[in-house]
């Protein structure tokens, strides 16, 4: 899909058809599902998911842990068998063609590991090799890449003595070495300062806009799921939510109000019984109020909350965030269940 299309609850399913050498569809599922068995019996983790992630975009999967996000991309990438569906990259199928798909693919897993007692330009070489890229290609690729990751100063420097925002970039390097037309990334600002993460989105953007590079990447931030193009949110192996971050934030009830009542408790339990209110959300000392209507439910809320000796300061109509998108979304889920 891409970010013109509408967004869909629950996806429905288009046919897989083998694909040109430059898809317009360059990852496409269709009801995949993976089972795992455990001693509690079979558990599955992915079911029935059906996405489409178009060339040249950024999409975003996103959801609560245990969700199967990182089985999902494994499967995809076919480093995990299926149980059931289709998955293909670039028209290779995830299960038939698993070496041309990881020609065509670089991948950094959640627990991605460089070497330690390889400098950055060795672990650069030592990937090159992995992928069999020649030594001419090596001289003009590795210096480019390390200008591209801001590490051309580090070339000597132990991995393992690399701050974590730059041992993020090195892998990102690494896995751009053999010129994938996709990057599938699992968590990989996970533990980053906010500052590095920043700056890896800011060469994401720009291996987006100057390679054409297809991104598909998992990520618990919800900021970070607001610069792709598009997003999935996976919930208890389903895909529930498919769309820009625009349209998923649509989903949400109502509109949003935020206020900072004093005391907090006091008000946290009565503001969900009043007339209106869809939703209430709590980030710190805040609740954000999802209601119908604003302009009436304010007044009301404020009058409501002095009736019973609580202050109300600040309070605000706002824009709804991914963030309370998502945790909308996942309680309605889990209502439903």
């Amino acid at each position: 899909m891409s970010s013109s299309q509408s967004s869909v609850l629950s996806p429905q399913p288009s046919v897989l058809s083998p694909q040109p050498s430059k898809p317009q569809v360059t990852i496409q599922t269709r009801n995949l599902v993976k089972h795992f068995k455990t001693r509690m019996g079979e558990v599955t983790a992915v079911n029935e998911v059906t996405l489409q992630v178009r060339r040249g975009e950024t999409y975003g999967l996103i959801g609560p842990d245990g969700a199967g996000k990182t089985t999902l991309t494994r499967v995809i990438l076919g480093l995990l068998t299926r149980n059931g569906g289709e998955s293909r990259i670039l028209g290779y199928d995830s299960m038939r063609d698993p070496y041309a798909i990881r020609e065509h693919v670089g991948y950094i897993a959640q627990q991605f590991s460089l070497p330690p007692d390889m400098t950055v330009m060795e672990n650069m070489r030592f990937f090159a090799d992995v992928h069999g890229v020649s030594r001419k290609e090596q001289k003009q690729r590795i210096p480019e890449l390390l200008e591209f990751a801001g590490l051309t100063a580090f070339t000597k420097r132990l991995a393992g003595r690399l701050s974590g925002g730059m041992k993020k970039k090195l892998a990102l390097a690494c896995s751009l070495v053999h010129e994938p037309q996709v990057v599938m990334l699992d968590e990989p600002t996970l533990g980053v300062d906010p500052v590095s993460r920043r700056e890896f989105w800011n060469l994401l953007g720009n291996l987006r806009t100057e390679k054409g590079v297809t991104i598909f990447v998992c990520t618990p931030y919800m900021d970070e799921a607001e610069r792709c193009n598009w997003v999935g949110l996976m919930y208890q192996g389903r895909l529930v939510a498919d769309g820009s971050p625009t349209t998923i934030k649509t989903l949400a009830p109502g509109r949003l109000l935020e206020f900072t009542p004093l005391p907090f408790v006091p008000a946290r339990d009565l503001v969900p019984r009043l007339e209106g209110v869809l939703e209430v959300q709590t980030y710190g000392v805040m609740l954000h109020v999802f209601v119908d209507d604003p302009e009436r439910r304010g007044p009301e809320i404020t009058a409501a909350l002095a009736a019973q000796g609580v202050a109300c300061t600040g309070m605000r109509e706002i824009e709804v965030r991914m963030e309370e998108a998502f945790i909308s979304l996942i309680r309605q889920q889990a209502s439903q269940r």
